[in-house]
């Protein structure tokens, strides 16, 4: 075997040197350590260094890495306190989807008159898409992911995914009547989703706590939350919902067992040791700063509407569903980020020349600054002292 094929390897140990540097640096400042490991990854990438590249070994990792983090949070989350939550989520969904939407659209239409209505809706589709998965992971690191606005802000985030898939396929469908599925179609492909999912879920459970004080006495019950979390992301995927909302599922489905610290405990040193540390630092790998002086208004103004649109949309139908003010300031905070979800959809948008190369640009950037700034942000807005360092796993 020829060493360039093993140079995946040295890649993998850089990014994980550089995010335990980020991470403990941060620490020390006592920030959140996501933010260090972003900002690792602008400095090791194309952006400052260019000592590593994304490539398609990064890029598989850092998937499993956030599909691992999404089933931790699953874990996490109590069923019934989610359930009170659901409409509180739906009108902070909805809010931090119109705000973007609209905002999107008019700043696009300003600055590029004419490039199409079509390029207008496509970005404002582009800017309702949220990455709950930094948030998900601040919180932790706050101890504040089970509270009554974290898991608002979990709820908001899928039904946020499931509207915006709905959104993006009506785009696409008008700029293309004879490309891709009907929505209707998608909107069922969804639903039986999530009854499949349901189905799954309750009949797993029903079967692991009755062969569990034998079967697995013994046995890592990990090994078998890894094979149904990739299972099931990988159905989300194949049913047009996100790979993470099936693996959200999954851990949720665990989280009821008899096995949930175990099983919680090895997927975390599996996650937080490898996969998760890795998909972070590679958000940063993905910045390039060629030409940012030709785009740099168009950058700011998606970025201010992509940021103050959440904050503004989500921490009104927070208002408007019961929360105070600076607990709607919390969840508003908390909806910022965009990550893999909006990376996807302006790939897809340049791709079908819906948007600009300055659009696509803007929109990298604005993915690279929601996600550093909402890890301080939300360490302000909950009055967090300390943070705690999740690489190291309790045993």
């Amino acid at each position: 075997m020829e060493s360039g094929e093993l140079q995946f390897l040295l890649d993998i140990a850089i990014l994980l040197i550089g995010a335990n540097i980020g991470g403990l640096l941060m620490a020390k400042i006592n920030q959140p350590v996501v933010l260090g490991q972003i900002l690792a990854g602008l400095i090791i990438g194309p952006a400052l260094f260019n000592i590593v590249s994304p490539n398609e070994i990064i890029n598989s990792f850092s998937q499993i890495g956030v599909i691992l983090l999404m089933f931790i949070a699953g874990m996490e989350t109590d069923l019934v306190d989610l359930k009170n939550s659901a409409g509180a989520s739906s009108l902070i969904a909805i809010g931090g989807i119109i705000f973007p939407f609209i905002g999107g659209l008019g700043v696009t239409l300003l600055l590029f008159p004419d490039g199409g209505l079509f390029q207008g809706l496509f970005t404002g589709t582009l800017l309702t898409a949220t990455s709950i998965s930094i948030t998900v992971q601040a919180l932790r690191e706050f101890d504040k992911i089970r509270t009554k606005t974290g898991i608002s802000n979990l709820g908001a985030a899928i039904m946020d995914d499931v509207l915006g898939i709905i959104i993006l396929t009506v785009i696409v469908g008008m700029a293309f009547p004879n490309n891709g599925e009907s929505t209707v179609f998608v909107i069922v492909k969804i639903f039986l989703f999530l009854i499949i999912a349901l189905f799954a879920g309750k009949l797993f459970t029903s079967f692991i706590n009755k062969i569990s004080s034998k079967f697995f006495r013994t046995r890592n019950v990990a090994e078998f939350a890894l094979i149904l979390c990739f299972l099931l992301a990988f159905i989300a995927e194949e049913f047009g919902v996100a790979a993470i909302i099936g693996a959200y599922f999954t851990g949720v489905v665990f989280s009821i067992t008899p096995f949930a610290s175990r099983v919680e405990r090895d997927i975390s040193s599996i996650a937080y040791t490898v996969f998760t540390p890795i998909f972070f630092i590679s958000i940063g790998l993905k910045v390039s700063l060629e030409g940012i002086d030709e785009i740099i208004l168009p950058a700011l103004a998606i970025i201010g509407v992509a940021i103050l649109g959440k904050i503004l949309g989500s921490g009104i139908g927070a208002k408007i569903s019961g929360f105070n003010v600076k607990d709607s300031l919390k969840i508003g905070i908390g909806m910022i980020p965009r990550a893999e979800v909006a990376l996807i959809i302006a790939n897809l948008g340049r791709s079908l020349g819906l948007i600009n190369d300055v659009i696509f640009t803007s929109s990298v950037l604005m993915v690279v600054v929601s996600t550093l700034i909402t890890p301080p942000l939300l360490k302000k807005a909950y009055g967090v002292k300390k943070t705690k360092n999740l690489n190291v796993v309790k045993e």
